[in-house]
């Protein structure tokens, strides 16, 4: 018999390749200053509208090998990667969290997330259309979370995490506006109360492995000499990274903390 939580972990798989769709529209159009909703999606190359039948989340991709039914002109393996890792990102937020209140702010987060991350990757770009919109649904999310569970207490400690995390990148921004972005900064504020919402270390985890990622990979590019020393990389794909370390693994990792004599009263 399925349990109730396998049920959850399903349903948020499924509406993971349904707004996996919806992230492949926003990282196609957003960069190029298009609405994500008109016209309705049509092949770049022929111009010919994609009916119902051929937009079925990776479904239709697979019937269709990857190529365009009007032009068989090939359809990038992006589209289909995407769909199915909001499916195992949101599949995954549901087994860490279950039927608790603060699941819809998750999934909110980590599809924002996944989608600027690749924005990011492609056109060194982080959207304010993308950011604003995320930082406000996932404010009301964490919102009624408290109000449901009755703890006010949590909602303080993620917008002090959230306006800490902003203030530091903004100071780092402007001293050295090369070595960060302003969209990294405006990134830090829903990256800082979406995880401090989890716990202050959890906000902490997540800027330390972000940093960590960025600088391992960073090496390895330079050194394989795929990047420049003083080439920009995309250091949103790298939050987005520590913040999933945070989200997903955050609870073993922070485990060690709870025998120490740390306490952050706030």
């Amino acid at each position: 018999m399925i349990s109730v939580l396998s049920v959850l972990i399903i349903y948020c798989a499924l509406l993971g390749l349904i707004v996996g769709s919806f992230l492949n529209v926003v990282i196609y159009r957003v960069p190029r200053q298009l609405s994500v909703v008109r016209p309705r999606s049509a092949c770049p190359t022929c111009a010919a509208p994609i009916a119902p039948r051929d937009n079925v989340p990776l479904v239709s991709w697979l019937v269709l090998h990857g190529r365009c039914r009007h032009c068989a002109t090939s359809i990038s393996i992006r589209y289909p990667l995407v769909e199915v890792s909001t499916a195992l990102l949101f599949a995954g937020a549901a087994a860490r969290f279950g039927y608790h209140a603060e699941l819809p702010a998750m999934l909110i987060l980590l599809a924002g997330l996944l989608a600027l991350a690749v924005i990011d990757a492609e056109q060194l770009l982080l959207p304010r259309r993308v950011v604003y919109p995320m930082t406000v649904m996932l404010v009301v999310a964490l919102a009624g979370a408290s109000a449901v569970d009755n703890d006010w207490h949590r909602l303080l400690v993620a917008a002090i995490a959230g306006a800490s995390w902003y203030t530091v990148f903004f100071l780092i921004n402007l001293a050295s506006p090369r070595s960060l972005g302003f969209g990294d900064v405006r990134l830090a504020l829903p990256l800082g109360f979406g995880l401090g919402w989890l716990g202050p270390w959890y906000a902490v985890l997540g800027f330390f492995a972000a940093n960590l990622i960025g600088a391992v990979i960073g090496v390895l590019l330079i050194a394989t000499k795929r990047i420049a020393r003083r080439q920009p990389i995309p250091y949103g794909v790298f939050l987005a990274l520590g913040a999933a370390v945070a989200v997903y693994a955050g609870e073993p990792l922070l485990t060690p903390l709870q025998h120490l004599q740390w306490h952050v009263h706030l």
